[in-house]
């Protein structure tokens, strides 16, 4: 909501002629809040930067958070809360470093009681409700992006892809297999392999802790994507219960190479690799 023109003279007024007054108790009391994790110089800063804006805007004729003359308290409510979310403060202490300008204009409107200081004030508190609502909408928008990113890094950090030795590469997963993750397993196995060129690649799901048919053909998938590009694929890790799992759910992998663990996949790639090795030679000799 929008001030009158006769509430915002006064609002501005009160801001004017107290600033000094305003900017000290209002830092104070957002300190008791913030608990010591943002220093007084910082925080006095702020609050006076946004105390600054806050007049300038309501120099200017309106004081509406919305109003295009608003732009630049908005961005210093933006400011704020940006900074509270990467500095892991919570939407509640955000909020409070708005809301307690509420109590500061309390205190000195109290001291100057007369008419039509309730009706004022309760102007005051809208506005100021207005900005705190405008800054968590901001803290929320913030701290969204930033779970995104964080989730983005664990799931690459959670899908390597090893390079064994020349011509072998691992994918070791570990956890559920969804399909966001599937396409990134997918994407850097592909790509591993054009930068390697080798030829064949290891898919272990000793770390995955079931196996339903949605895992398993987001698996076939990588495999035949694999494929595509050259490359063999051998599956491990494949225990027990899952193997129990694959022939009830009646999932088939055909030709492809399955063992079950680790260890006897790269046994079964070794034989592979070193008849390769030994055809390769005996070619050589030959044609020498």
């Amino acid at each position: 909501m929008a001030l009158t023109a006769e509430e915002n003279g006064r609002l501005t007024g009160l801001l004017n002629e107290h600033a000094e007054r305003i900017t000290q108790r209002w830092t104070e009391l957002v300190a008791v809040t913030l608990r010591g994790r943002l220093s007084q110089a910082e925080l006095r800063r702020q609050l006076g930067d946004l105390h600054r804006s806050l007049v300038a805007v309501g120099e200017q004729g309106i004081i509406d958070v919305e109003a295009e003359q608003a732009a630049e308290l908005r961005a210093e409510l933006s400011e704020l809360s940006r900074g509270r979310a990467r500095q892991g403060f919570s939407a509640r202490e955000t909020a409070v470093s708005i809301f307690a300008l509420k109590d500061v204009l309390l205190e000195l409107m109290d001291a100057e009681a007369g008419a039509g200081t309730l009706r004022d004030y309760v102007a005051f508190a809208a506005l100021i409700d207005q900005l705190g609502l405008f800054t968590v909408e901001s803290y929320v928008r913030t701290r969204e992006s930033l779970i995104a990113d964080q989730a983005e890094q664990l799931l690459e950090l959670s899908t390597p892809v090893v390079k064994l030795w020349e011509g072998v590469v691992a994918v070791p997963l570990v956890g559920t297999l969804d399909s966001a993750r599937a396409q990134v397993v997918m994407e850097r196995l592909l790509q591993t392999l054009v930068d390697t060129g080798s030829p064949y690649a290891i898919i272990d799901i000793t770390g995955v802790p079931a196996v339903d048919t949605q895992v398993a053909q987001h698996v076939l998938k990588t495999v035949v994507a694999a494929r595509l590009m050259g490359a063999e694929c051998i599956i491990s890790g494949i225990r027990p219960q899952i193997a129990q799992t694959i022939v009830a759910l009646g999932i088939e992998f055909g030709d492809i190479a399955t063992k079950a663990s680790l260890a006897d996949a790269l046994r079964h790639v070794l034989r592979i690799t070193g008849v390769e090795n030994a055809r390769r030679q005996a070619q050589a000799r030959r044609e020498a």
